[in-house]
């Protein structure tokens, strides 16, 4: 194995952590606390879990340059997903696409093969689009982390590392 192959299969075993750690999540909450918002200008729980399960997916299509309208439509599906279990399914789906796409490229291609999402001007190589895929998910699994120990939910850090 080579490094450009060791670096990014330690990037997707980390998100798969994420993967995990956010099923163990969502599968604690409690369907009467669904509309939890901590601030008007936050999303409620169900909002910003239903935008954490469709950031495989989404993220991906944004990497290999949808447009917007196609991006749109995608959003709009999870935004019907009601069930901790539905959003489970999907986010683990949309993360199978996303694995299977990263490891799909070559070395050559996952270094220097540049995309642009159709809000940015300029476009970063996929090496790049992993490592923000990572941070992108993180960052809301720590939200959805805080909006549960706000609920009074048992969960600590044991139930990032799963």
């Amino acid at each position: 194995m080579n490094a450009v192959d060791i670096v990014r299969n330690e990037l997707l075993e980390e998100l798969e952590i994420g993967i995990r750690s956010m099923e163990g999540l969502l599968r604690k909450v409690k369907a009467t606390d669904w509309r939890y918002r901590p601030a008007d200008n936050m999303r409620s729980l169900k909002e910003l879990a239903r935008h954490i399960s469709a950031i495989p997916e989404v993220d991906l299509h944004l990497w290999q340059e949808k447009d917007q309208e196609t991006i749109q439509n995608l959003e709009a599906s999870y935004d019907k997903l009601e069930s901790s279990e539905a959003m489970i399914k999907a986010m683990k789906n949309g993360f199978g696409s996303y694995k299977t796409f990263m490891l799909s490229l070559s070395d050559q291609d996952f270094l220097t093969k540049k995309t642009k999402p159709f809000y940015l001007e300029k476009g970063a190589v996929q090496a790049h689009w992993l490592v923000e895929e990572i941070s992108h998910f993180f960052h809301h699994r720590g939200q959805l982390y805080n909006y549960l120990k706000q609920l009074g939910y048992d969960v600590n850090m044991f139930d990032l590392y799963v």
